[in-house]
């Protein structure tokens, strides 16, 4: 059972600015429960004041490495020691390119960057599977999916929403009779949770869909 820490420490925090929505602390005990203590290796795109690279550094506790991405050059004042901050834009393949060079082995990814349509997709398009195999891909703010100025809209397509749509039935790929290709993501995704502004993916290796009757005789 999660013991609230994240909860916590955003109540209590006296130090580097820290903006979440209060309801995703429960998303995230949920979701980054299993990798405390394990030194995972977490990329936060979107830095601003530096409060969700420190909380998360806290949270993972000794070993782990918090990498930030932001297009602030300002926010590589937010280094220290276990956190790492690059500089440019989420939807830039040479600069995704360079922190996977440097950190091959990421375990999560958490996009709380620019919220807008084609970064979010191209974000993720990027880096979900470069992500290690039984890692975490995270998207906050996702109600922006619903707004003009980011480039959304209800049922716009290229909206991230109306790509995590796609992305359900591409889970579920074995079973359309041909009519939706089988691909790595079919294969490597073992869930997609959706809720009020965020999604979260869960991967993991995925081996045949078996469903074998029992009895008891």
């Amino acid at each position: 059972m999660s013991d609230g820490f994240l909860h916590k420490y955003f109540l209590n925090n006296s130090h580097k600015s820290l903006h979440k929505r209060i309801h995703y602390f429960d998303i995230y005990e949920r979701h980054l429960a299993r990798f405390r203590g394990k030194s995972p290796v977490m990329i936060e795109i979107g830095v601003w004041g530096g409060g969700s690279l420190a909380m998360w550094k806290e949270y993972f506790g000794p070993g782990s490495r918090i990498i930030g991405i932001d297009i602030n050059p300002e926010c590589k004042v937010h280094e220290e020691d276990g956190v790492e901050v690059f500089i440019g834009s989420q939807d830039d393949p040479a600069l995704i390119n360079s922190i996977f060079a440097k950190y091959p082995q990421v375990d999560i990814v958490l996009d709380d960057g620019s919220h807008i349509m084609r970064h979010m997709i191209s974000s993720f398009e990027l880096m979900y599977n470069r992500v290690q195999p039984n890692g975490l891909y995270m998207v906050e703010d996702t109600h922006t999916s619903y707004w003009d100025e980011y480039g959304g809209g209800l049922r716009r397509e290229g909206s991230f929403m109306e790509f995590v749509k796609h992305k359900l039935d591409e889970i579920n790929a074995v079973h359309a009779k041909d009519v939706l290709p089988i691909t790595a993501f079919t294969l490597t995704t073992d869930c997609i949770a959706c809720y009020d502004s965020v999604v979260v993916f869960e991967r993991r290796r995925q081996g045949s869909r078996l469903a074998p009757i029992t009895q008891h005789m």
